[in-house]
């Protein structure tokens, strides 16, 4: 990465945090953003405590999707479940298909208001991008490769653990990055069932036309999906490298 967009990324992320932990320091900024005396930081709540919950959500429903995801991309692509690919392609679309609003009026009455159904439409939204990503990453081992590994012995176990997804772990991980910043976005309409997050802020802004809440809700979440996308950009390659992975 240049130099220069690494010290613009570590300046984000010092502006990110210096304004959750002070959000009053930056209240002459947002002022002119108010009327009729309107708070100019969001008052009903802790933006630091709203973020820290916003993030805990995405990431535990990407952990789900990845676990998931990535059994299914394993199983279709062994010979044995070959067959259950279009069944298993058609279960991770629906996702995509209905809008997280759509799967959160589904999951309100099964489970209830709150994280819940907030989890369950972030896990469906983000089931797509890292079974696609895998199928390709593990459909890209050449079959000279997987000879190869036959050749010294191994069994299917191994070729798996130690060829395959090794090999494969590079787009694995870019269909997970992908994932994790769609979902920082989409994670906050789950603040119109009571979940915990910045859409919050959002929507306090919405409802009072209070356009500095707005911004700052906003401007919360998008930096946090940068440097998160980022942040992942970093794992990638860490991994690939330890993996021995160009």
């Amino acid at each position: 990465m240049p130099r220069a967009a690494t010290l613009l990324r570590v300046a984000a992320l010092g502006l990110l945090a210096a304004f959750l932990l002070r959000p009053q320091a930056f209240a002459a900024l947002f002022a002119p953003l108010t009327q009729y005396g309107a708070p100019p930081i969001y008052d009903q709540g802790n933006l630091l405590t709203l973020t820290l919950a916003h993030l805990a959500t995405v990431c535990a429903a990407a952990v789900a999707s990845t676990i998931v995801a990535v059994g299914l991309g394993i199983l279709v692509t062994r010979q044995s479940g070959a067959e259950f690919l279009p069944l298993s392609r058609a279960l991770v679309n629906i996702g995509q298909t209905f809008p997280p609003v759509a799967v959160l009026a589904v999951a309100v009455p099964l489970v209830g208001f709150g994280v819940k159904p907030t989890l369950i439409a972030l896990f469906a939204y983000g089931l797509l991008p890292i079974f696609e990503n895998t199928i390709a990453g593990l459909q890209g081992c050449t079959s000279e490769l997987l000879e190869a590994a036959s050749g010294m012995g191994m069994s299917a176990r191994q070729r798996l653990l130690e060829v395959e997804l090794p090999m494969a772990m590079p787009l694995i991980l870019e269909g997970v990055r992908l994932s994790l910043v769609i979902s920082v976005g989409t994670a906050t309409i789950g603040s119109t069932v009571a979940a915990r997050g910045l859409g919050e802020v959002i929507i306090a802004g919405l409802l009072s036309s209070n356009t500095a809440f707005i911004l700052q809700g906003g401007l919360v979440t998008g930096l946090m999906a940068v440097l998160l996308y980022d942040a992942m950009g970093l794992v990638e390659r860490r991994v690939c490298r330890a993996a021995h992975v160009a």
